[in-house]
C-alpha cells in the first residue's frame, strides 16, 4: 500500500532507523529473545519510513526487518584475566573477517535493495540513516550499484560518526 501511495511523487525520504524492542522484565516471554545491549532482552526492529520532504508528512511504512541475536556463550569462570583478552581479541578478529551480508549492519543495504524493487524508477529515493548506518561497507555496496535503467535513482544521506570524505 505505502509503495503505490510513493508513485504521486517525484522525491521520497526513505528514512531508518532501528529499535531495540526491551522486553527484560516480563519474564514469562523470554524465548525467542536475544540481548539488545545494556543488559536487555528482546528484538530488534528496523525500519524504513516514507515521507514527501516538502512538508514533511509521513507517506507510510516502506519496509521492516525483525530479528533477535544470539545469547553469547558464557565463559569459563576459571578463566584468567590473560585468557578473557584473548578470547575478546578472537571474538573481534572473527567478527571482522565475516562477509557484509552476514553482519548485523547489512540490514542498511537489504533496506536499499528492497526499495529499489519496489519503488517505481520514476520517483527518486533518497535514503536518510543515522550515525548507526555510518557503515563503510553500505557506502561501497552504494557506489557500485545502479538502477535496472542503468542510471542512479537513489541517494543517500548519512548522520556521519566521523569526518570523511566520500566520492
Amino acid at each position: 500500500m505505502t509503495i503505490a501511495a510513493t508513485q504521486e511523487y517525484k522525491v521520497i525520504l526513505a528514512v531508518g532507523d532501528t529499535t531495540y524492542l526491551d522486553y527484560r522484565g516480563i519474564k514469562e516471554k523470554k524465548e525467542g529473545y536475544g540481548p539488545t545491549g545494556n543488559g536487555g532482552n528482546g528484538l530488534i526492529l528496523h525500519s524504513s519510513l516514507a515521507v514527501e520532504p516538502e512538508k514533511g508528512q509521513a507517506i507510510g511504512l516502506l519496509w521492516q526487518k525483525l530479528w533477535n541475536r544470539d545469547h553469547k556463550p558464557k565463559p569459563p569462570q576459571d578463566e584468567t584475566p590473560e585468557e578473557k583478552k584473548q578470547r575478546k581479541k578472537n571474538t573481534r578478529k572473527a567478527a571482522r573477517q565475516r562477509a557484509f551480508e552476514d553482519k548485523e549492519s547489512y540490514k542498511w543495504v537489504e533496506a536499499i535493495n528492497e526499495l529499489e524493487t519496489k519503488v517505481e524508477a520514476s520517483t527518486r529515493v533518497v535514503h536518510i540513516f543515522d550515525r548507526e548506518g555510518d557503515v563503510e561497507d553500505a557506502f561501497n555496496y552504494r557506489s557500485r550499484r545502479l538502477n535496472r535503467n542503468g542510471c542512479d535513482y537513489s541517494q543517500m544521506v548519512y548522520l556521519s560518526l566521523a569526518n570523511r570524505g566520500v566520492s
